[in-house]
């Protein structure tokens, strides 16, 4: 990978969102808790969640990643309160989509992750990028389970 590809890649909206990620106080007493972590490039992030009727109603994370993957976390928090297991699942998916196999932007409201595109050619980074989102969607489908038993 060439010096001016990287720089390309953390483009300056990609900066302004790794350095203001909301939602980063972890929560007292969350339904779940779900820590991720890439082994390739060792970013973690630990997700807590607090679910009412099935939707996500208080969310807090920890996000030690590179600055992608701190965009994709800011993305997440800027959406995530009134969101189901499904709705993260699929914002996921599509971004993965979007990386690997040239998928279109992920719906609304996760549509600003096109900022994040121009990753796609770094295979390295993708495991970062959807830490949040991956950890998320665990951390739901836990606090699901548990509210079943």
């Amino acid at each position: 990978m060439a010096d001016s590809d990287l720089i390309k890649l953390y483009s300056g909206r990609i900066l302004e969102l790794a350095s203001d990620i909301p939602l980063t106080e972890r929560l007292d007493a969350p339904d779940s808790t779900v820590r991720r972590r890439s082994p390739l490039c060792g970013s973690t992030v630990t997700v807590d969640v607090v679910l009412e009727d099935g939707r996500i109603s208080a969310f807090g994370q920890d996000v030690k990643a590179c600055a992608l993957g701190q965009a994709s976390a800011s993305i997440l928090a800027r959406n995530v309160i009134g969101l189901t297991r499904e709705d993260v699942e699929r914002a996921r998916d599509q971004l993965r989509a979007m990386l690997t196999d040239g998928g279109a932007v992920p719906d609304a409201p996760f549509q600003e992750l096109k900022v994040l595109a121009p990753a796609a050619e770094f295979r390295n980074r993708h495991t970062s990028i959807l830490l949040s989102l991956d950890a998320t969607a665990d951390a739901v489908a836990q606090a699901e389970t548990a509210a079943c038993a």
